[in-house]
């Protein structure tokens, strides 16, 4: 039997950029119900960026990092027989998004010594260019779900 279908949350875009994406990860990157604050430091890594290099537009340096830290596969857990056996599976698209805010976030908040803007403009400028944690982090569960691709066969 299948499940229900959720109805999606729909988020308004933001006020700045009117993007939804932007008003989305100001959700993600939010803390305690703190979405001032958020905002205020999503805005500031976008203005760190517009900064640092005139050329870059700072929501297209945003849009290439969260496609380019998006991860295509991943391993799931699953108990056959008695084993767990960690299948590979296709992520769907908002998972896949949500992933890439995750690890773009976690890769910004371990970063010590500098302004939370300044380490969020930082890890979106190594994403866009395809290096830095966050895309370690997407590889890794890349080469994963390679290693574990014997197990294929057990998606359901």
């Amino acid at each position: 039997m299948r499940r229900k279908v959720k109805n999606t949350h729909t988020v308004p875009p933001d006020a700045k950029y009117g993007s939804e994406t932007i008003s989305r990860f100001i959700n993600a990157i939010m803390w305690d119900g703190k979405k001032s604050l958020a905002r205020s430091l999503v805005y500031g890594a976008l203005e760190v960026i517009k900064k640092q290099d005139a050329a870059l537009d700072p929501i297209a340096v945003f849009d290439t990092a969260i496609a380019n830290v998006s991860p295509n596969v991943e391993v799931r857990s699953r108990r056959v027989g008695g084993a767990n056996y960690q299948v590979p599976t296709e992520v769907r698209p908002a998972r896949r998004r949500l992933l890439a805010f995750k690890w773009i976030i976690d890769a910004a908040r371990a970063g010590k010594g500098k302004a939370m803007e300044e380490k969020l403009a930082a890890v979106l400028i190594e994403a866009a260019k395809g290096e830095g944690p966050a895309i370690r982090k997407r590889d890794d569960v890349h080469r994963m779900a390679e290693a574990n691709r014997a197990f294929a066969h057990l998606a359901w």
